[in-house]
C-alpha cells in the first residue's frame, strides 16, 4: 500500500497537526466515522438494487471488494434490469472502534446492528491509504453480539491495532491466513471446534468422495496489499484478527457421470464448457479472536464465489 507523508489535523479530543506518516494519530473522528459508514450503506445499496458493481467499487477494496463484484456481476448477468428482490440494507445503533498508530493504512471497525442476518452485529472494517484517499471497506463479517470482544483503549478512547508479527498472542495476526490454510487441510489444535473449523471440515469430509463424484478442496492465505490481516487489541490482553483465505473447490465426474448442474449464479461466473469437473474459487474473510494462550476461536466468516472454470 502506497505511503505518504501529509499533514493531518483532526478535531477529536483536541486539535492534532502532525505529520501522518511519522506520528502516532487516531484514524479519524468519531463524525467522519459514522459518515463514512452511511456513505458505505448508500452505495452499497445502490449497487445491489442496479446490480451494478460500479456504483459501490470506490467504498470496498480487499476481500470484500472481490466478493461483492462477483455477486453483483452474477447478478446483473442474471438480471440486467437489476436486483427484483432488492431490500435495502439499514445499519443502526453503530459504534466506532478508532485505531491510534503511526502510517498508513489508517483503518477503524463500525459494529451495527443490520435488518439481515438475525440478531447478528455487523463488523465492517474500514481502511484508506491517504487523506485524499475515500474510506473503503474491505472486512465484513457478522458475530453473534456475545461474541463481540471488549476492546483496549486510552483515556481518549482510541484503540490500539496489534502488529501482524506480534509474538504476544497464540499466532501472530500475519500467520493467521496460513494458519487456518493449513488447519483446513490437516487439523490440528491451533483453532477451536467450531462451525468455521471443525464442523467446516467435517462437513468437507462427506463431500469428498459421493456416488460418481470427487471433490478436491485446495486452501490458500492472502496476506498481502488490501487483504493484509488487520488486529485489534482486546482488553483480555488478546487480539480481534480480521483475515482473508482463498478457496478452491473442484468437482470431477466419474466416468459416464456428470458434475451436478449449479445454481445460475455459479454458472454467470463460469468460464468454458462443464464436462467432468467444475473448479470452483472462493474468497473467504474470516474474524477470529486470537488470545495470548489457548487456541484461535473463529467468530465469524463470509464467503463468496469470486470465479469458476468448467473442463
Amino acid at each position: 500500500m502506497a505511503a505518504s507523508v501529509s499533514a493531518l489535523s483532526l478535531t477529536a479530543s483536541g486539535c492534532v497537526v502532525v505529520h501522518g506518516e511519522r506520528e502516532v494519530l487516531p484514524a479519524t473522528t468519531r463524525a467522519e466515522a459514522a459518515k463514512a459508514l452511511e456513505e458505505f450503506t448508500a452505495a452499497y445499496n445502490a449497487a445491489d438494487k442496479a446490480y451494478d458493481g460500479s456504483l459501490d467499487a470506490d467504498h470496498t477494496t480487499g476481500a470484500l471488494a472481490d466478493i461483492d463484484a462477483a455477486r453483483l456481476k452474477a447478478g446483473r448477468a442474471n438480471s440486467p434490469e437489476g436486483n427484483p428482490n432488492h431490500a435495502p440494507l439499514e445499519l443502526t445503533d453503530a459504534k466506532f472502534t478508532i485505531v491510534e498508530k503511526a502510517g498508513w493504512p489508517r483503518w477503524f471497525v463500525a459494529d451495527a446492528a443490520g435488518n439481515k442476518g438475525g440478531s447478528s452485529r455487523w463488523l465492517l472494517v474500514f481502511t484508506r491509504d491517504g487523506l485524499d484517499e475515500p474510506w473503503e471497506v474491505a472486512y465484513l463479517t457478522l458475530v453473534a453480539p456475545d461474541d463481540v470482544p471488549e476492546f483496549k483503549t486510552d483515556e481518549h478512547g482510541w484503540a490500539e491495532a496489534v502488529p501482524a508479527n506480534s509474538t504476544e498472542l497464540a499466532l501472530a495476526p500475519g500467520k493467521l491466513s496460513q494458519g487456518y490454510a493449513t488447519y483446513l487441510k490437516g487439523g490440528g489444535d491451533a483453532f477451536a471446534e467450531g462451525p468455521h473449523t471443525s464442523a467446516w471440515r467435517a462437513l468437507r469430509g462427506k463431500r469428498a468422495e459421493r456416488p460418481g463424484l470427487v471433490t478436491q478442496y485446495i486452501d490458500e492465505p492472502m496476506t498481502n496489499g488490501d487483504y493484509a490481516p488487520l488486529a485489534l487489541r482486546t482488553k483480555d490482553g488478546g487480539a480481534l484478527v480480521f483475515f482473508t483465505t482463498r478457496h478452491f473447490e473442484k468437482q470431477t465426474a466419474a466416468a459416464g457421470a456428470a458434475v451436478p448442474t449449479p445454481n445460475k449464479d455459479v454458472l454467470a461466473l463460469t468460464e468454458g464448457e462443464i464436462t467432468q469437473s467444475l473448479t470452483m474459487e472462493f474468497v473467504s474473510n474470516e474474524v477470529a479472536l486470537d488470545p495470548a494462550d489457548g487456541p484461535v476461536e473463529v467468530l465469524g466468516r463470509i464467503q463468496g464465489l469470486t470465479a469458476a472454470k468448467g473442463e
